[in-house]
């Protein structure tokens, strides 16, 4: 079975998307070679978005490894509208683990630790990162277990921009691959007033039949949890099932056709949402080189306490993902339009969600980054009448540098500042305003043993 990198959904710097090297190796490019990769077999109506494709798997190995990283920041997490610089330093052990076995593969990473803070409404804290693939290969059949948790101090959108404690494990070619989840599966987060640590889990599950070289139908499950620790904000239950239809037109363009159903619920909230979308894909891959995946059509959604009269919506839905990889530069851009489960704040939003990375090899051992987010949650009007009107624009951008020390080390440096306009006022910790700036300078440090084979 073919090892998978997951490289097409935006990444902070540590993580390249150039393909994995062998252990004994440093590398002085990031350009992918289409020679040493098999190419990615991920199916273009399942969950995952596509990669540039995986190099053979050697051996079954594990890392361990640590990691410290410090942020510096303008404001409070808890009162964003007052100004006041804090640091917040987290501390955290590291583990990768890719075992390989005839017709499976699990790949495992995790990080967890602790962060502590000067700002007191933050205080001392935990945090843990997993991600958990289970993957079987029967020829004709595949079939996947995927593990999406988080539990963190803020909202996961853009938490910890270029650094390494943006994903667990250990980052760099080592890691084993992500599951990289389609925004669609999984519970939104994308304001970022939505204060206090947060629990975040999905839990899905794939399989994929191929009738004949090129026709395939794949069939998925999800089922996605997004719980605050304080009062204040929404907590979501969502289930996911999808069908879809795989055409391939060639080696490199495939066409397809998915069906869709979400159904979120709300903690002690009699709302109810069931959405339903059908989409038409379109997908391309060049191994080692483009990853590019488009879905677009209708989206029904139905509620089962109507909102200003009405018990049901019809829109547009669609999305995109694309990464691409040049000689000394990496690109990934991913966006996405639909209903989402409205991110703590809302029973329900319409959500368009951008974001970008791109990467530069500067030198043999320097690289500079670049990264950019977007998300407008918009109210479907469905908590109150107050909330009607309500939408959120969230955006954060930066840019960084890093290094790596010998083969086992790595150092980030990086600025981000992260910008939310509303159209209402939002009131926290007693301070009400519009808009929200926070600038965010980080230094971040990674080591991690060298592969440790296990067969």
């Amino acid at each position: 079975m073919a090892q998978e990198e997951d490289s097409s959904k935006p990444k902070p710097a540590a993580r390249t998307y150039a393909p994995p090297l062998d252990a004994d190796q440093e590398a002085e490019s990031d350009q992918p070679s289409a020679d040493n990769l098999n190419p990615d077999i991920r199916p273009l109506t399942g969950v995952q978005t596509p990669t540039l494709g995986s190099p053979e798997l050697r051996h079954s190995y594990w890392v361990p490894g640590f990691q410290y990283g410090n942020f510096v920041r303008s404001n409070t997490l808890s009162q964003p509208t007052t100004s006041g610089w804090n640091t917040t330093s987290f501390v955290a052990g590291t583990l990768s683990l890719l075992e390989a076995w005839n017709r499976s593969q699990l790949s495992l990473n995790y990080s967890g630790g602790g962060n502590f803070s000067t700002d007191k409404s933050q205080g001392n804290d935990s945090f843990q990162q997993l991600g958990l693939i289970e993957a079987f290969d029967w020829r004709r059949w595949l079939l996947s277990f995927i593990d999406q948790f988080s539990y963190l101090p803020q909202t996961q959108f853009g938490f910890a921009a270029l650094s390494n404690l943006a994903t667990p494990g250990i980052a760099g070619s080592l890691g084993a691959p992500l599951p990289n989840l389609q925004p669609n599966y999984q519970p939104n987060q994308t304001i970022f007033t939505s204060i206090g640590p947060r629990y975040s889990n999905s839990i899905t599950s794939e399989i994929a039949y191929s009738f004949n070289p090129r026709g395939s139908v794949t069939i998925s499950g999800s089922y996605g949890v997004l719980r605050f620790v304080e009062g204040g904000s929404i907590d979501t239950n969502d289930t996911i099932l999808s069908i879809g239809y795989n055409y391939a037109l060639s080696r490199k363009d495939t066409i397809g056709v998915l069906y869709r159903f979400s159904e979120f619920r709300y903690v002690g909230n009699p709302q109810a949402i069931n959405d339903h979308v059908a989409q038409l894909a379109y997908g391309r891959k060049i191994t080692g080189r483009m990853a590019l995946q488009l879905f677009a059509g209708p989206e029904v959604t139905t509620f089962r306490v109507p909102s200003g009269g009405a018990t049901h919506k019809i829109s547009a839905s669609g999305s995109a993902n694309l990464t691409y990889a040049f000689r000394r530069n990496n690109l990934s851009l991913a966006y996405n339009h639909d209903v989402a489960g409205g991110g703590g704040q809302f029973t329900g939003s319409t959500l368009d969600q951008a974001q970008s990375t791109i990467n530069h090899q500067l030198s043999r051992v320097w690289q500079s980054n670049l990264t950019f987010g977007f998300a407008r949650t918009t109210s479907l009007g469905l908590s109150s009448v107050s909330q009607a009107s309500q939408t959120f624009d969230s955006w954060f951008t930066g840019g960084g540098l890093s290094r790596p020390f010998g083969r086992t080390a790595n150092f980030t440096f990086g600025y981000t500042a992260y910008i939310q306009n509303s159209r209402l006022p939002v009131c926290a910790a007693g301070t009400c305003g519009t808009n929200y700036l926070q600038h965010q300078i980080s230094l971040s440090f990674q080591w991690h043993t060298r592969p440790l084979v296990l067969r």
